[in-house]
């Protein structure tokens, strides 16, 4: 089988396919047969050697992917071969066979397409964990959610809008008339480096509720300064260690800009405000909360109350061209890998 491997760090060029075994199934697994995989930044950071919890390489990252169950393993029923999934794996989705624990291979309801499901998984359940359980929505909460043209982005803009909130929104200039054609009421340049006056004046002078930060580093503090008094600053990424091309010199002045004595506990108290962080690959032995929060994704899905804005779809062989596009911050939504052409009999 076609599987997509990180050789060694550095740019796209280092993805490469080879040909390996296909794996079986082990207790408690099923083999997908992949249609589509998601391409996520934390791939790009893994490429780049940024991410902490990467595997050793050479190796397939990839989180997800949507396609049909092939083969189960012991003590799982033969009923579910031939059921079409989505699914979550801790590195290896950019395969054209994956085994995943049977838990988190979720069947797609009736009208759910395998585009939307791959875009699904990390998104979604990025941003619900944020907007959901760390920082709840309330009917016209205003939000400022950066990165907003991104597959996060739009995951985060849909689910605060489904619960009555207003978005706000930087991106970089060329996506500012997409996103005030979605309604947001603020629309500022994500590199623009003081906002926090503008985003408390479209507020009315008191800031935003929420705060929604994937760059790190000397983002931390304006993000902070956006909010108005009960505001809750949920940090989710890190990719301003990816500029320039990333590298360990660059991650090591992202995190040099971290505010890391002026957000302490004294001032929270006397701000009355938050500060949370979410990083989904620390949450795969949360199975069953992980499961709870897909059904009801899927749930939202199948109702049209959310829908994956697909990017673009890549031919698996064309993984770099697809980890650039994200990496330059091109996209608008999520990008796919397609294995389904070309892929063995």
């Amino acid at each position: 089988m076609r599987q997509i491997v990180i050789t060694r760090r550095g740019g796209p060029e280092v993805l490469s396919v080879r040909e390996t075994m296909v794996p079986e199934p082990g207790p408690g697994e099923v083999r997908v047969r992949t249609a589509l995989a998601g391409v996520n930044f934390a791939d790009v950071m893994i490429r780049l050697g940024l991410y902490p919890d990467g595997p050793k390489l050479p190796a397939a990252p990839g989180y997800e992917l949507s396609g049909t169950i092939e083969a189960v393993g012991q003590d799982v029923p033969i009923t579910r071969v031939g059921e079409t999934v989505t699914a979550l794996r801790a590195f290896g989705c950019y395969a054209e066979q994956v085994c995943v624990p049977a838990g988190q291979a979720f069947p797609l309801p009736d009208g759910v397409g395998l585009e939307a499901a791959a875009a699904l998984p990390v998104n979604y359940l990025t941003a619900y964990i944020m907007l959901r359980v760390l920082a709840p929505v309330q009917p016209g909460d205003r939000v400022l959610v950066h990165s907003a043209a991104g597959g996060v982005g739009q995951a985060a803009s849909q689910l605060v809008r489904l619960a009555g909130g207003e978005v706000l929104a930087t991106a970089s200039p060329a996506k500012h008339d997409f996103l005030r054609e979605q309604g947001c009421t603020l629309v500022l340049d994500s590199q623009q480096r003081e906002f926090a006056g503008q985003v408390r004046t479209a507020c009315g002078g008191r800031g935003c509720d929420i705060v929604l930060e994937p760059r790190h580093g000397r983002w931390i503090m304006e993000s902070y300064n956006a909010l108005g008094r009960g505001g809750r600053l949920v940090l989710h990424g890190f990719a301003s260690a990816a500029e320039g091309g990333g590298g360990t010199l660059n991650a090591l002045k992202t995190l040099a800009q971290v505010p890391w004595l002026s957000l302490n506990p004294v001032r929270l108290m006397n701000d009355n405000k938050a500060v949370a962080g979410v990083n989904l690959g620390r949450m795969w032995d949360e199975t069953d909360r992980l499961e709870g929060w897909m059904r009801k994704l899927l749930a939202l899905l199948a109702a049209g109350d959310i829908e994956p804005r697909i990017d673009r779809v890549y031919p698996a062989e064309e993984a770099g061209a697809a980890h650039l596009r994200l990496q330059q911050r091109q996209n608008v939504g999520k990008v796919l890998l397609d294995f389904r052409a070309g892929s063995a009999a």
